[in-house]
């Protein structure tokens, strides 16, 4: 079986002898929902915000938390919850993960005040950062091969799924007020998915965690912590309020906080001692390079989910339902990756990244010309075609990225490296929804209105995109089964 599994990784046909994955289809469903439940619990509040506003009395800044409070704390705690599952085990920490989660979930549903919904929505945060970096762990540990190629894959497209369709559940379940629940539907949906998927994890995961286990760098988390803390609390509350002078104090704070933790870590990586980002890590040319790719990528995504629900259901006069089936298409897109992507990476490597940056581009350049021509009156189908291609572009570098950037690491440390892609994932989400929702408002205000600033920031993902290639042409283009 060893002798086969190398086999395959190095890319020699193993078809004579038919290797089986140590994670059959239910085993991998199940820990895949450890990526999808965070993701979608990260998007499907969007539409339910006006809601929670007029239920709970709270104000704009308080339900800017209530999506930012949840991002703060995930992303700050990623790299930890990594860590803790390479010397604790895999299993062990997704299952705690996973319950918490599950019961903060039915907290929020039942949150009597904003007070207690923003402080279940914290420690939520907490535990998807323990759930979801075992995902990509336990899938670098167990997988080689076609095996692990594939459950890439679909690690990959279940986050841009749960994205897509989050918005799109959350309209459904709002609308719909599912036994007079309203806004409260869009937390409790979590609750029956979480205990099916906590049982059947208990059954069928595999326990994995790195031969030798390393502390945890509390004074490195608590440095990044502080860090993550100063950059994305302004930018998340920064535009309701008005931007105050503590804003702009604690992102001047940032360049300290990084700069200190730099410090830190290399400190602690001469001396012996196991940082928590090991600065021999950051230094391999594809990481670095598929850190940056994936910066670009989630900043950009994050940015335009958030102002595509603005605009539709703006000026476009979209009901929340009708705003979140114009995203089917782009989910469709994704799910198109999942079946053709591995295949497709096999083939074409890098080279497949830098296919998808340019199919994104187009769908995208695609969008901005219809919102220009049609506007307002633009509906789910009149966006289908943009939105199909921009996600199937938007797979295609999504997918592979997952590879590049979790491969640099060894197996014993896949805690470390899905730590630190989804700690970018996270920290970019919020930076491109801060950044590019704050430039669409301020256009949207002018006479180019909010179909003019849809288009504007579509045109910008467009030269974004493209000016990707070039970065990810230096990756190479070498096929790879394990990842590019």
């Amino acid at each position: 079986m060893t002798d086969q599994l190398q086999a395959t990784a190095s890319g020699v046909s193993a078809r004579p002898r038919a290797v089986a994955s140590p994670l059959g289809p239910v085993a991998l469903t199940t820990l895949l929902f450890g990526a999808f439940l965070p993701m979608l619990s990260f998007f499907i509040i969007n539409v339910a915000l006006p809601a929670i506003g007029s239920d709970l009395h709270a104000t704009s800044g308080e339900l800017q938390l209530v999506v930012g409070s949840y991002g703060i704390a995930n992303a700050t705690l990623l790299v930890v919850g990594g860590r803790l599952g390479d010397g604790f085990g895999r299993k062990r920490l997704f299952l705690i993960g996973l319950t918490g989660f599950t019961l903060l979930s039915l907290i929020c549903a039942i949150a009597p005040t904003i007070g207690v919904l923003l402080a279940a929505r914290v420690v939520q945060g907490a535990a998807a950062a323990a759930m979801t970096p075992q995902v990509l762990a336990s899938i670098t540990s167990l997988l080689t091969g076609e095996h692990r190629a594939r459950a890439m894959a679909m690690f990959g497209v279940a986050g841009g799924a749960a994205a897509a369709l989050g918005q799109i559940l959350g309209g459904v379940l709002v609308e719909a007020d599912v036994f007079g629940l309203g806004w409260r539907a869009v937390f409790l949906v979590n609750v029956p998915v979480g205990v099916l998927a906590l049982a059947a994890a208990i059954r069928l995961l595999p326990e994995t965690k790195a031969e030798k286990a390393h502390r945890v760098d509390l004074v490195g988390a608590a440095l990044l912590a502080l860090a993550l803390v100063l950059l994305l609390l302004p930018l998340t509350e920064g535009r309701p309020l008005g931007w105050p002078l503590w804003t702009w104090l604690s992102l001047a704070a940032v360049i300290p906080a990084v700069a200190l933790l730099g410090v830190h870590q290399h400190r602690s990586e001469q001396s012996g001692r196991a940082p928590l980002i090991p600065p021999t890590v950051l230094r391999l040319r594809a990481m670095r390079l598929g850190l940056l790719l994936a910066s670009a990528f989630f900043t950009t995504f994050g940015g335009f989910m958030f102002v595509f629900a603005l605009a539709t259901q703006g000026e476009a006069h979209m009901s929340p339902l009708e705003g979140g089936l114009s995203l089917l298409p782009m989910a469709v897109g994704f799910l198109i990756t999942s079946v053709y992507g591995p295949r497709l990476q096999q083939r074409y490597g890098a080279g497949l990244i830098l296919r998808g940056w340019i199919i994104q581009a187009v769908g995208y350049a695609v969008l901005a010309v219809i919102t220009l021509m049609a506007w307002p009156d633009v509906t789910p189908w009149t966006l289908a075609v943009p939105m199909l291609i921009a996600g199937f572009g938007s797979g295609l570098v999504m997918v592979p990225l997952i590879g590049v950037v979790v491969g640099q690491v060894p197996p014993a440390q896949a805690g470390l490296g899905s730590g630190i892609l989804l700690t970018s994932q996270q920290t970019t989400l919020a930076f491109g929804a801060a950044i590019v929702g704050t430039a669409y408002l301020a256009l949207a205000g002018t006479s180019w209105g909010q179909g003019g600033a849809l288009a504007a920031v579509a045109l910008s993902i467009t030269v974004i995109s493209l000016l990707m290639t070039p970065v990810t042409h230096r990756l190479g283009s070498r096929p790879s089964g394990t990842g590019v």
